[in-house]
């Protein structure tokens, strides 16, 4: 419409009080007189509840009320920082000149191609860092849409994810083995931690947190052989250091597991070391007693790798974690091998559906014993084509976050 020869648009809006209001805008065309209506809309303050969050609301001010709620979260605190050191390194300074309403599914997917350009796992925790951010932005009426769902799907890794070889596993063992031995070299010599630590994740396919966290308490040793029950997770914060969580990362992840013969042996050998009153200290300890470093844990398995000659290769603490899925996937099946590792899927089902069945099936240990053993190792299994479902299970490896050592 027009009025006193300049075009008007107006519409009606229910604010947030539930009543009907007027919205008018005046401008020379009847163009432009929309395009400053929609512009008033999206500046109005009683979008959001109790005018809190509006399309008008910076993107700073979601963050930071996001954060306050993720206080008041039951996560691990290493989860917690790991959203708040990602929001603070990278998603909050690509975004933080932008409102709300200015956050378009476009912009959004510009933002998460120029990442996953650089790293597809970077970009991977961006977006689910911004769904939950303005998931909890929709949460409260301050956005009409969550703009990350229309996003085009990150590309998937180049490469499947690898199982160790029998060839690295003995070139990694052999350096293990010689690591700071030479007579008459300065500083401490290898207290052996690590080097046993890595035969655990070996035999165990446990993640690094946990093997860390393996107190004498959480083993059974008999005449079936040895069992261990994962009861806790090694965690880093700023605020506390380096200390034993009293549960492992999910509730799945407390399980039973059965340990081959060449990974008992390293754990019997460190249990007869140890006094009838440290039954509830870590099994793998720093000098004062306390559980080790996890940062120090990769720092000596790098040079591991260096000695082996395998610093190019990629391999990381997680490769025992794939190599013993693998092992365990093509013996049994991948449903199998997901129980073994503690994915939360079957968890799931045996908890509402089935009564839980605390036997341990010793099979796992068979074939990790006749694959991965330091003296005569069969690779038959390895040597296998994929099992089904395999590739998927070693992904979820991948994308899983451990609270202690990647």
């Amino acid at each position: 419409m027009t009025r006193h020869g300049r075009c008007v648009a107006e519409t009606r809006i229910r604010d947030a009080d539930g009543r009907l209001r007027k919205v008018t805008a005046t401008a020379g065309s009847q163009r432009a007189a929309t395009t400053r209506l929609k512009e008033r809309l999206l500046d109005r303050p009683d979008r959001g509840v109790n005018g809190t969050l509006s399309p008008s609301t910076p993107f700073p001010a979601l963050a930071q009320l996001w954060l306050a709620d993720l206080d008041r979260r039951d996560l691990t605190e290493t989860t917690k920082n790991g959203y708040r050191d990602h929001l603070r390194l990278h998603v909050g300074p690509a975004l933080e000149h932008f409102t709300l309403g200015e956050i378009t599914t476009g912009r959004v997917e510009w933002f998460l191609k120029s990442q996953a350009a650089v790293s597809t796992s970077m970009a991977r925790r961006s977006r689910t860092l911004l769904n939950l951010l303005f998931g909890f932005a929709l949460r409260h009426d301050a956005v009409g849409r969550n703009p990350v769902e229309g996003t085009s799907p990150l590309p998937a890794p180049k490469r499947s994810p690898q199982a160790l070889t029998l060839e690295q596993v003995a070139a990694i063992r052999a350096a293990a083995a010689s690591w700071r031995t030479e007579p008459g070299l300065p500083g401490p010599k290898s207290d052996g931690n690590v080097r046993d630590i890595i035969e655990v994740l070996l035999g165990t396919a446990m993640r690094p947190g946990e093997a860390l966290a393996l107190r004498p308490c959480d083993i059974t040793d008999d005449e079936r052989g040895m069992v261990l029950h994962v009861t806790g997770t090694v965690v880093y914060t700023r605020a506390s250091g380096t200390y034993r969580q009293s549960h492992p990362k999910t509730h799945a992840s407390a399980r039973r597991i059965p340990v081959p013969d060449f990974a008992a042996q390293v754990l019997r050998r460190r249990l007869a070391a140890l006094r009838p009153e440290d039954s509830e200290r870590t099994i793998f300890a720093n000098r004062t007693g306390g559980p080790l470093s996890p940062y120090n844990v990769r720092r000596t398995f790098r040079d591991f790798l260096q000695l082996a000659g395998l610093e190019e290769t990629g391999i990381s603490l997680r490769w025992y974690r794939r190599t013993g899925a693998t092992v365990v996937a093509r013996g049994m099946g991948s449903d199998a091998a997901a129980t073994f590792l503690g994915h939360t899927s079957s968890a799931i089902t045996e908890g509402h559906y089935i009564e839980k069945d605390l036997s341990v099936d010793l099979t796992p240990a068979a074939h990790l014993q006749r694959t991965l053993r330091p003296v005569g190792p069969d690779g038959t299994l390895l040597d296998r084509p994929a099992a089904r479902g395999e590739e998927t299970l070693l992904r979820a490896v991948d994308q899983e976050a451990d609270d202690a050592v990647g």
